[in-house]
């Protein structure tokens, strides 16, 4: 199912070159419906200038990047680790923007994306690890079946991409 996938850490020489179609991606689940800071419909510039910001911050080692790809190295999917922290929290992090193509979906990505980033955080120090979701979504239950605990739903607390609100659940795991 996932064998013609591979999930990898993305370098700091290399993160421009993926701008372009990770911004496909977040268009793509952004149109989907997904609730991930974006409103619909999102411009390309928009999302090409998001992704910019991230590769500045994987550059300046800020923030770990990891995509999944398919055999032919297109992008299907993409996770963050976002390392940059005060001083007192300097063994945790933060996992963004957790987005699978809608054409990759059920395919066990996301589970490999989640599983590779965990690995990720634990070669960088960190053992904390916190999340937050659509409340009800997909993606809550792929947390909860991976392992994370459920710290509280708050209403009410983001958008849908269409206007309506949302409310959203955090998570947090420890390595």
């Amino acid at each position: 199912m996932t064998e013609d996938v591979l999930v990898r850490r993305v370098g700091a020489s290399e993160v421009a070159a993926c701008v372009e179609p990770l911004a496909d991606v977040l268009i793509d689940c952004v149109e989907g419906g997904a609730s991930v800071g974006f409103m619909r419909p999102l411009p390309r510039e928009r999302a090409v200038a998001f992704w910019r910001k991230v590769a500045e911050g994987v550059v300046r080692g800020e923030r770990v990047l990891l995509v999944a790809e398919d055999g032919a190295g297109r992008i299907l999917g993409t996770v963050q680790l976002i390392l940059s922290m005060p001083d007192n929290q300097q063994h945790r992090g933060d996992i963004a923007k957790m987005l699978v193509h809608r054409e990759a979906r059920r395919r066990g990505v996301a589970q490999r994306l989640m599983a590779a980033i965990e690995d990720e955080a634990r070669k960088e120090g960190r053992t904390v690890l916190v999340l937050d979701t659509v409340t009800g979504s997909s993606a809550e239950r792929l947390y909860e079946r991976a392992g994370w605990q459920r710290v509280g739903v708050v209403p009410k607390y983001a958008l849908m991409p269409d206007g309506e609100f949302c409310a959203t659940t955090f998570f947090f795991k420890h390595l």
